[in-house]
């Protein structure tokens, strides 16, 4: 089976989206499927406002419409709502074709955030977008349950893993980065939290907190420059990947999940494997992968959550 995926997230970007579909087109072969991906760098673009970046493909319907017919793809998913989803939506539409997307984003959110935009317009375009859809996939029974109650249609349960080989347990003397950190040495306790530098992420309700040890930020994003001069006292390490990504995990006495507009938060899978306890606000995300309560903590306090996360044991 021809399957081809359009996306306006893809690499170099770092995020979730990103992460989670580069790992699903690699296993895709092995299920009898021939993946193709259809993103920006294909395309002319420019950068996103506000998310430099982000780059947005530009007028892309006349060669997304190439790239479908060369391909001839048996079943179409469109993977977010920006340039290039909007025109595989309308391609899609004009044909006749069914397609099904992927919930990933809370942009009513973001755009509320950003732009003091109602939510009540982004929940309603979203709601467009979407609902012509076959399926729209989704990660967590709470996501499938707050978009059921705005009127979005066949929704599907779609959740996640991690790569357990490189997100693993490791002693903490051996944890150096490749450019010489030495997360070994950071005063201890160490706070992690790792994702983009951005409002929507709601850093500084962790690295305002009265906390003990280190904070350990690593990400960078549209307000990496403000939070730096605004948090000296953090440790900021930048985009980290592969192994340098894993042992920032592995060094953390506590992984520190702020957001509250999450539909998933792999992050918090990804420090899981690592054996560091979750502390976060019982937002959606964490209300999903931390129910058992042995892994982790919520509190509407996330100062206590992270203190009290300190308890769990932690698999080195």
């Amino acid at each position: 089976m021809r399957l081809t995926l359009v996306t306006d997230a893809w690499a170099p970007q770092v995020n979730g989206v990103v992460r989670t579909w580069t790992q699903t087109i690699a296993e895709l072969p092995a299920l009898g499927v021939e993946p193709t991906v259809i993103a920006p760098p294909d395309f002319k673009t420019i950068p996103c406002p506000t998310y430099p970046e982000i780059r947005l493909a530009v007028w892309p319907w006349p060669g997304l419409r190439r790239a479908l017919d060369a391909v001839r793809p048996d079943a179409v998913h469109i993977a977010t709502e920006g340039p290039l989803g909007l025109a595989a939506r309308r391609l899609c539409r004009a044909r006749g074709w069914a397609f099904t997307t992927s919930y990933h984003t809370k942009f009513p959110e973001y755009a509320q955030a950003r732009f003091r935009l109602p939510l009540r317009w982004g929940y309603a375009a979203q709601r467009w977008f979407h609902n012509g859809a076959s399926a729209v996939l989704v990660a967590t029974d709470s996501v499938r349950r707050e978009l059921d109650a705005r009127g979005f249609e066949r929704l599907a349960l779609w959740t996640r893993g991690v790569d357990t080989a490189l997100f693993r347990p490791q002693p903490r003397a051996t944890l150096r980065l490749r450019d010489g950190v030495d997360l070994s040495a950071l005063p201890q306790p160490v706070f992690v939290s790792v994702g983009r530098l951005a409002v929507e992420k709601n850093l500084d309700a962790f690295l305002r907190l009265d906390l003990p040890g280190t904070k350990l930020v690593v990400g960078d994003g549209p307000d990496g420059s403000t939070l730096r001069a605004r948090y000296p006292q953090a440790v900021f390490v930048g985009m980290r990947h592969g192994e340098d990504l894993a042992a920032c995990y592995a060094a953390a006495d506590v992984f520190v999940m702020p957001s509250l507009t999450e539909t998933f938060g792999v992050v918090q899978l990804e420090a899981l494997a690592t054996g560091a306890p979750v502390a976060a606000f019982p937002a959606p995300g964490p209300r999903d992968l931390l129910s058992r309560g042995d892994v982790g903590v919520m509190d509407d306090d996330l100062g206590a959550a992270c203190r009290a996360a300190l308890a769990i044991p932690h698999d080195r």
